[in-house]
């Protein structure tokens, strides 16, 4: 939810917001080093919903990549202003004249959180595990035949076929972190974190996430003690936290209070274009939904236009694709114009007697899903649709997707980098994200073909077609593509917001 990455979020690569919310027990993860606790050197952060889990490998879950964002690294990282890759874990790399060799050269003086030194060995571990296990980025490695190491700060990675945007997938997010050599069998990873991040993970429960920093990071230390993440899931609740100085930093800001906040001397308001897209998506194993012609009587009906302003008060583009106009890879496609007629005469085609009665699962986590989804509700109404909302916790919501147990589901997805991260694991069929069921041999092709080009231009055209296939299909009801909104009480420094969402705090100094 990356919200599917996905809150595939989040993607998120893509980072998904589809992820659990958990709840429960505390847990404490015996890291050391003190921390959280919203002491005075602490920065609390009101976010919206609780990690799932903490093992980077296997959640697709936003809320957990906001915390695992400070806890973990990456051989390559995306930059704050324009997303391409730069140096992380790995100091340099290079490619062969062909194509089909990576070598990327290992940063000396990297420890562990539990004390152990970082090396190659610990880089052909971590992707090994994630391609031998097929756990959820899997899919990113399609290319990849094998994972080396040359020696002790040197790794060679060989691909079948060239793969110019391999840095992206293996840098793009937190999904794909460095782990030490057998950590899965020495730690359970669910509730325990060892990064060489900014931050240790000491202590998460029901109402809070707690880190402490890291006195050995080798980017040199935070200035701050530790973060507090706490769950506020009600935008209003969050924002008067931060007004009145329980909390210095939030996400959840209510959208129709944007454009008040810009001139409110009582916190720091920014935002900024995001790589996000949210959409909805309709259970193709049951029907009608399994019919196009059905798909595309919704895609018909849906003013996305109506849909964006009421959910995002106009901090967000409607758009019938997934890609951002500003980027080089948006395609402008849109080819459902908002008609009650045109909807009637599709569900009239395709065979299909009203009322229908169509669930639509939501989570209040993310309030946005709640009101978009109670505004497409009214606009298929009229065409003989009646769309149930189902607003349900997050740990259901992801029980629920992953079983297929839906009608449709609303959500998004974060942190794409690349246009593979827009489109390939949620529409290729058997995509470890495409839960909708969709298959298509065309896409197919085109998502593979498009996966090892290194043309830019023809890379886009391949990427344009499969886009227009998805589309026309409904495999997504794309709906709008949202800005970042993020607030932090004035004073604090170092912070910058970024397209991809990442929550980065290790630079953070507090007022």
């Amino acid at each position: 939810m990356r919200t599917t990455r996905l809150l595939s979020l989040g993607a998120v690569g893509a980072l998904s917001l589809s992820a659990c919310s958990g709840g429960g027990e505390s847990v404490d993860t015996g890291g050391g080093g003190g921390g959280g606790g919203g002491g005075d050197n602490v920065l609390v952060a009101a976010v919206s919903a609780q990690p799932d889990q903490f093992d980077p490998h296997v959640t697709s879950a936003y809320p957990s990549f906001q915390v695992l964002e400070n806890v973990y690294d990456t051989l390559v990282v995306p930059n704050a202003e324009d997303l391409t890759m730069e140096p992380s874990l790995a100091t340099d790399w290079e490619v062969s004249e062909d194509g089909l060799t990576w070598t990327f050269t290992l940063r000396e003086g990297v420890t562990f959180h539990d004390g152990s030194e970082f090396d190659a060995a610990d880089v052909v571990y971590s992707y090994n595990r994630i391609i031998d296990e097929e756990l959820n980025n899997a899919y990113r490695f399609t290319t990849v035949e094998n994972v080396e190491a040359v020696d002790p700060q040197t790794v060679e990675i060989t691909v079948s076929q060239p793969t110019p945007n391999l840095p992206a997938l293996i840098g793009a997010f937190k999904g794909m972190s460095i782990l030490p050599e057998g950590a899965a069998e020495e730690y359970d990873l669910t509730t325990e974190a060892v990064g060489t991040g900014p931050f240790t993970l000491e202590n998460s429960d029901a109402s809070s996430t707690e880190l402490a920093t890291y006195q050995d990071y080798w980017g040199g230390a935070p200035s701050i003690d530790g973060v507090e993440f706490r769950y506020i899931t009600e935008p209003a609740a969050a924002l008067t936290a931060l007004q009145n100085g329980e909390v210095q930093w939030t996400d959840n800001i209510p959208p129709q209070q944007i454009e008040s906040l810009e001139g409110d001397g009582a916190v720091e308001l920014a935002t900024t274009p995001s790589v996000d897209y949210w959409y909805m998506a309709m259970n193709h194993a049951r029907e009608p939904f399994g019919n196009p012609l059905v798909r595309q009587a919704i895609a018909t009906a849906v003013d996305r236009g109506a849909v964006t302003e009421a959910a995002r008060f106009g901090a967000a583009q409607p758009n019938q694709t997934a890609i951002p106009e500003d980027s080089f890879y948006h395609y402008d496609y849109a080819p459902f114009e908002p008609s009650v007629e045109e909807a009637q005469a599709l569900l009239a085609e395709a065979g299909v007697q009203t009322p229908i009665t169509m669930g639509l699962m939501v989570t209040d986590e993310f309030p946005e899903t709640v009101t978009a989804a109670q505004v497409i509700a009214s606009q298929l109404e009229p065409i003989g649709i009646e769309v149930d909302v189902q607003t349900v916790d997050f740990a259901t919501w992801l029980d629920r997707q992953s079983q297929g147990d839906f009608d449709a589901f609303m959500l998004g997805w974060l942190g794409n980098v690349d246009p593979f991260d827009f489109y390939h694991a949620q529409h290729i069929t058997d995509g470890s994200s495409n839960y909708q069921g969709y298959s298509n041999p065309q896409v197919d092709e085109l998502l593979t073909q498009a996966s090892t080009e290194t043309d830019e231009d023809t890379r886009k055209g391949l990427y344009d077609q499969a886009a227009q296939l998805i589309v026309d299909d409904v495999s997504y009801l794309y709906l709008y593509n949202p800005d970042v909104v993020q607030a932090w009480a004035p004073g604090l420094s170092g912070y910058e917001i970024r397209a991809d969402k990442a929550i980065n705090f290790e630079g953070v100094e507090l007022p």
